[in-house]
């Protein structure tokens, strides 16, 4: 019998709104980046060491909920598993990105006081392709 895990447990801060699309059967997606950060004390001289690891997210369920209440800065729960993604540019190079298929996810703290949902920034109900390619990396946008 094989047996193998694929989870992802994170708590980490919104790197940014999350990026809503749809595919052209009408599905949702969110895709979206966490921040989830390391400290430590450098044993050779004592100083107070920090790391931010980036983490890129995409989520097929909850997206109405993600969109309406998910806010940069905010500090969620999420659980999911690892995907690797493989796709040929234009320029026929090859790229992949390692990304957490969000299964389930919790806002823990809001990083605004008003609690209310966002507004809607979708003029038509028409739905949107997918881009094949991923987001661009936000990792200069630290949200703290």
């Amino acid at each position: 019998m094989s047996t193998s895990v694929n989870k992802v447990i994170l708590i980490g801060r919104l790197g940014k709104d999350p990026e809503i699309r749809y595919t052209s059967g009408g599905t949702g997606v969110a895709n979206f980046s966490l921040a989830t950060d390391d400290s430590w004390k450098d044993k050779t001289s004592g100083e107070k060491m920090s790391h931010t690891e980036w983490h890129r997210l995409v989520s097929w369920k909850s997206v109405d909920f993600i969109e309406k209440y998910l806010h940069k800065g905010d500090l969620i729960y999420v659980e999911g598993k690892l995907q690797t993604r493989e796709w040929t540019d234009k320029d026929e190079v090859k790229h992949s990105t390692v990304e957490i298929n969000v299964l389930d996810i919790k806002p823990l703290i809001t990083a605004r006081v008003d609690e209310q949902p966002k507004p809607q920034t979708r003029t038509t109900n028409k739905p949107q392709t997918r881009q094949a390619t991923p987001p661009e990396d936000d990792s200069s946008d630290i949200p703290f």
